[in-house]
């Protein structure tokens, strides 16, 4: 095991670094002018930043006056019972309830619970597993959605969320089968 481990660590030290020479090579093998294209890149990613500024804002927002409002201690109190069920600590609510909204915020949250609870702690695990299985769907898709200007997002919503949900559970379903 600690060979695989070994070999995983080498793996992602270069996986980036072969990945971004890989396609540097490509590029100039198919004499694209691979610098120019990146500075292109780069200006259109700073026009798509500033569009995005006010989805920003409002998704940020909207995130605080949930977390200070205490709505979302309201709600996990309310789930928890059903979320013990399942074998999910009521601690790690808060992490599924904020990872659709915001990354920063959940890892805020997961980290708080690494921190009072410790990191091998089935508290700390299944926080940890469940921000790596999730995304945060409504955040990007006010984000990308609101910059180039869909209003009906039709099934990305519930698509999304229905991904994050079956993150969560399996987070849940293989943190208790492997450390519980």
């Amino acid at each position: 095991m600690d060979n695989f481990a070994s070999l995983m660590n080498d793996v992602s030290n270069w996986a980036i670094p072969v990945i971004i020479f890989v396609m540097v090579l490509i590029g100039m093998i198919r004499k694209v002018k691979v610098y120019e294209v990146f500075v292109d890149g780069a200006k259109e990613g700073f026009n798509v930043a500033v569009k995005i500024i006010p989805y920003l804002v409002a998704i940020l927002v909207a995130i605080g006056m949930f977390r200070a409002s205490g709505a979302m201690d309201l709600f996990t109190s309310l789930i928890s019972p059903l979320t013990e069920l399942i074998g999910m600590p009521a601690e790690t609510v808060p992490v599924a309830l904020m990872r659709p909204l915001s990354g920063s915020g959940s890892m805020g949250i997961a980290t708080e619970l690494i921190n009072t609870h410790g990191a091998s702690s089935m508290i700390g695990r299944i926080a940890s597993v469940m921000f790596g299985s999730t995304d945060t769907t409504l955040y990007v898709i006010a984000l990308y959605f609101g910059s180039v200007g869909i209003k009906k997002t039709r099934h990305a919503v519930p698509a999304g969320l229905i991904g994050d949900l079956a993150g969560l559970l399996a987070a849940v379903f293989f943190c208790n089968l492997i450390f519980g």
